[in-house]
């Protein structure tokens, strides 16, 4: 069996597409997955595979939940190395679980506009692009940071962000399945 983890962007976000996590396993298992676990409404969800899935399986599950929702949501396909290894080259190293945010991209940034970020970060944020994940530390919440809603356009590829809290709860999920 291989393990994957699936990372959703935009779904149960102020009302709009609208995806139970109920219906978002039906789903996976109408593709022939198995022992599929979600955490929280906003679409983190550890499965498996007979097969190995390779990243454009995302379309797949995208395809999937635009048949029976109406919308296609963007998915983030990782191997568990592949996860472990984001955490592992976070710059930053913290405890309190909110304050540090993955920012998953769907590919390395060619031409990331970070001077725009500079331009807006705070005194205490810092932030790291690594490979294909952009690390950001807001110490005064994310809810406080200007940079926070530019991240997107200044990288200049599509991605969905995560706290280290939902980070390390995914990892105990492929845990739990592995």
């Amino acid at each position: 069996m291989y393990t994957f983890i699936a990372l959703f962007k935009g779904i149960n976000v102020g009302g709009h597409n609208s995806l139970p996590m109920r219906e978002l396993i039906e789903i996976l298992e109408n593709l022939e997955l198995e022992n599929v676990r979600t955490y929280i409404q906003s679409g983190n969800v550890v499965f498996q595979s007979t097969k190995h899935l390779s990243a454009g399986f995302s379309t797949d599950i995208s395809l999937a939940v635009e048949n029976l929702k109406g919308f296609r949501p963007g998915v983030l396909l990782f191997s568990p190395n592949e996860f472990r290894a984001a955490i592992d080259e976070c710059p930053f190293s913290i405890d309190e679980g909110k304050l540090l945010h993955f920012f998953f991209l769907n590919e390395v940034p060619e031409e990331p506009d970070l001077e725009s970020l500079e331009a807006l970060k705070s005194e205490t944020e810092e932030y790291r692009l690594v490979n294909n994940v952009f690390y950001l530390y807001a110490p005064d919440g994310i809810g406080r940071s200007k940079l926070v809603a530019k991240v997107g356009k200044a990288m200049g590829v599509p991605g969905t962000a995560r706290n280290w809290n939902t980070v390390r709860k995914i990892l105990s999920l492929v845990d739990s399945v592995s």
